[in-house]
């Protein structure tokens, strides 16, 4: 995108993150908002690794 802006993309995969942060942590949408990028980045890997061992306990029992 010309000029370096924040693309659609870019806004759309921002919401992305938010929503499953929002989702699973029950947080604010200002405290999420306020999360430098690479901490964002870390919580969204964090989160997702406790749901890759939640479903692994539910599928091995």
């Amino acid at each position: 995108m010309a000029g370096g802006g924040l693309g659609r993309y870019a806004e759309d995969e921002l919401w992305q993150e938010i929503t499953y942060l929002a989702y699973h942590l029950h947080w604010s949408l200002d405290a999420l908002l306020a999360l430098e990028h690479g901490d964002r980045i870390r919580f969204l890997r964090q989160v997702a690794v406790l749901n890759e061992r939640s479903w692994e306990g539910i599928m091995n029992g």
